[in-house]
């Protein structure tokens, strides 16, 4: 029987990745995320990778992003999908995006 207070070794390796963006030109930017949202899921160690906009500002958009472990995430921000999804931000951003990794505790799947 599995201990409830523990987390499955499975789940430990996880990784997240958190990309925030803020449009200057949500239009131009919509393409260029769903893109590259697509071609991640297709990436190999890529367990999902979702686009959301925020509901209170229309401009701000999310992509999360769930990797079979750190290296694997960390391998993705040199890849040339990600480096092609910069480039094509350039010019239709606010700001830089925000970037965070985070080590997924309890981010197991359902299925």
């Amino acid at each position: 029987m599995t201990d409830p207070t523990t987390i499955p070794d499975d789940d430990l390796e996880i990784a997240l990745v958190q990309l925030t963006f803020d449009a200057s030109n949500a239009e131009l930017l919509v393409p260029v995320l769903s893109k590259y949202v697509v071609m991640t899921r297709n990436q190999p160690e890529c367990r999902n990778a979702d686009l959301c906009v925020s509901f209170n500002d229309s401009n701000h958009f999310v992509i999360i992003e769930k990797w079979d472990s750190e290296q694997a995430a960390r391998a993705h921000f040199d890849s040339a999908l990600m480096v092609e999804m910069a480039e094509s931000c350039s010019g239709i951003l606010a700001h830089r995006p925000d970037v965070d990794l985070l080590e997924g505790l309890s981010a197991h799947d359902l299925n």
